[in-house]
């Protein structure tokens, strides 16, 4: 019995270290608008975030240099990594626009948030690549968007910043093997993709995107989730919605993924924070 007790416990110990050993390597990080708007400055909202247990923040692009410095400074001071500017300009100015102004507007931000990652030590800039509408064809949007996305590769490659295009609904790059092959067509690697989990669960799964895009095209992942019930289509909190998170636990797993991923939901309070941050632990965890 003695012998037969030992060797069960020695099998549940090698389990458990199975199972642990299967967390993911993946940072965790939130963005910077989720934290408290209550809040009077960035010191106090960083303290928030960390004290919740992320290690990394995402930051919105910040235009004036003094803002800049100021968000710097802050990271520096809390111990937390800015590792990702969201660029902020390309709904509204997108650059497959046919208005000139527009387009200058959208270049002028994205050379702002260049100059923000640089500053924040950040290696990633998202962008929404382009907006395809009713007046913007979709070959269009490809053709456009890449040509001045090229005008900024240089501009990112000597500042270190890869430019990560994000899946997102605006009925472009509407599959990973269109994404694989848009990534693909600059031949940097300063142009990657920023993988979005909740964006394509409306008409795809993103067990299937990380798979098909893979560890050498995925920069950066937005971690969301999704529910569609009853003709009603909506962002929830984790695991509240229908994203199988076991097997995208998977795929990343398979791929090798050990990057950096930020939760990107609704902002709350301290509490909010810290719930959210337990329940993406649930996901590395698998």
């Amino acid at each position: 019995m003695k012998r037969r007790e030992l060797m069960l416990a020695a099998g549940a110990s090698m389990m458990a270290q199975q199972a642990k050993a299967a967390r993911l390597p993946i940072q965790k990080a939130v963005l910077g608008g989720m934290l408290p708007k209550e809040l009077p400055d960035w010191k106090s909202k960083f303290e928030v975030a960390k004290a919740a247990g992320f290690t990394h923040l995402e930051m919105g692009t910040a235009d004036d240099l003094k803002e800049e410095a100021a968000i710097a400074k802050t990271a520096a001071d809390t111990g937390l990594k800015i590792h990702g500017v969201m660029n902020m300009a390309h709904w509204k100015y997108p650059l497959n626009s046919p208005d000139k102004a527009v387009v200058d507007t959208a270049m002028t931000g994205m050379r702002n948030s260049i100059r923000n990652a640089k500053a924040w030590g950040a290696s990633t800039v998202l962008l929404v690549p382009a907006v395809v509408g009713p007046k913007s064809s979709y070959e269009e949007a490809w053709k456009l968007s890449s040509d001045r996305i090229k005008i900024l590769l240089p501009e990112a490659e000597k500042a270190k910043v890869v430019i990560a295009v994000e899946n997102v609904w605006n009925k472009f790059l509407l599959s990973p093997m269109e994404m694989a092959r848009y990534v693909d067509s600059f031949k940097s690697p300063y142009l990657k993709a920023y993988l979005d989990v909740g964006n394509m669960a409306l008409f795809g799964y993103p067990q299937d995107w990380v798979r098909t895009l893979g560890k050498q095209r995925i920069a950066k992942v937005h971690i969301k989730d999704f529910r569609f019930r009853k003709g009603l289509a909506e962002f929830v909190d984790l695991w509240d919605g229908d994203i199988e998170w076991k097997e995208v636990h998977k795929a990343f797993g398979e791929i090798g993924y050990n990057g950096i991923a930020t939760v990107e939901l609704r902002g709350g309070n301290a509490e909010y924070l810290a719930d959210v941050s337990k329940r993406f632990d649930r996901i590395l965890e698998g």
